[in-house]
């Protein structure tokens, strides 16, 4: 079973989606929580959640399903994936609620396209995932409801459990088709919240906030690429959490930022992909949380 799990652990990554362990036959992630974090290892300059760890690294994945039969997950967000979660009726269920497949297929007829041919999964209760890529420079979070009734679905800040894991109600397994399809833009227009009117700080606070910016920029870089063994990752993660302010705010360009970082950490020693994950998981972080300048009276 544990071969069997890490396989379809390794198929994913293979696809390109961040995976971490879930607890053996159920869905719940198997990492350790925010109250019981060691403050060691990866957590060492705050506790990550699991969206923060998933990965892609064959190597971290072997290592990890080695030492027991975990359920696989599959992080949406860094993996660049919105799911359409499709669910079935419940015993408690009111008489004559449409399931998520009924709703889904009448969101299609109302929008007069057919039904978005993509990579499923069956569910373990008889439901369906579709997998979809997101958009080219879109976030889009996880949703309750918001399609209709008995359809949620799995962006940023969500997971899905992958096909091959295995819960006591059943099993997760794919369904034939073809490989994972772009959002529909019908369905994009639904999910994606309006736009926030910006808020332009002052011309003198501006360019003054950009200045700084650069300077921070230069040196959180090279402090990346002097950390040394066992501070690589961590180092990488401050100075990511540290710069993402800055594109929040409009000071530095979000793809400025990762670039510096990429080359600062490849040259500490890291893996590309350790740094790619690393750089994400904690811009997006700093982003979302920053959103308001903080500019001195």
């Amino acid at each position: 079973m544990s071969d069997h799990l890490m396989r379809a652990a390794l198929e994913a990554a293979g696809r390109g989606w961040y995976v971490f362990p879930l607890r053996p036959g159920v869905k719940f992630p198997a990492l350790h929580g925010e109250r019981t974090c060691p403050g060691t290892g990866v957590c060492a300059s705050g506790h990550r959640k699991w969206e923060q760890r998933a990965t892609t690294d064959p190597d971290r994945i072997r290592a990890t399903w080695s030492t027991g039969p975990f359920n696989v997950g599959i992080a949406t967000g860094p993996s660049g994936l919105l799911v359409v979660d499709l669910d079935t009726l419940k015993p408690e269920d009111l008489k004559g609620t449409p399931d998520g497949a009924t709703s889904f297929a009448a969101l299609c007829e109302r929008a007069r396209e057919a039904s978005p041919d993509t990579y499923r999964v069956r569910t373990a209760r008889g439901g369906e995932h579709l997998y979809f890529t997101q958009p080219p420079g879109v976030r889009l979070n996880s949703t309750k409801g918001r399609l209709a009734k008995k359809i949620d679905t799995r962006g940023w800040g969500g997971y899905v459990v992958a096909a091959g894991s295995t819960t006591p109600t059943g099993g997760y397994e794919p369904l034939c088709g073809p490989e994972t399809a772009p959002l529909p833009s019908w369905l994009q227009s639904i999910l994606q919240p309006a736009p926030k009117a910006p808020v332009a700080p002052s011309v003198a606070v501006a360019g003054q906030s950009r200045r700084y910016a650069d300077v921070a920029l230069t040196a959180e870089t090279q402090n990346v690429a002097a950390a040394q063994v066992g501070e690589r990752e961590a180092a990488l993660f401050r100075a990511a959490r540290a710069l993402g302010r800055f594109v929040a705010w409009g000071d530095l360009p979000r793809h400025v930022v990762e670039q510096a970082l990429q080359g600062g950490g490849e040259a500490a020693g890291l893996s590309a992909s350790e740094c790619r994950s690393t750089i994400r998981s904690a811009l997006d972080w700093s982003i979302a949380h920053n959103q308001r300048r903080r500019d001195a009276a």
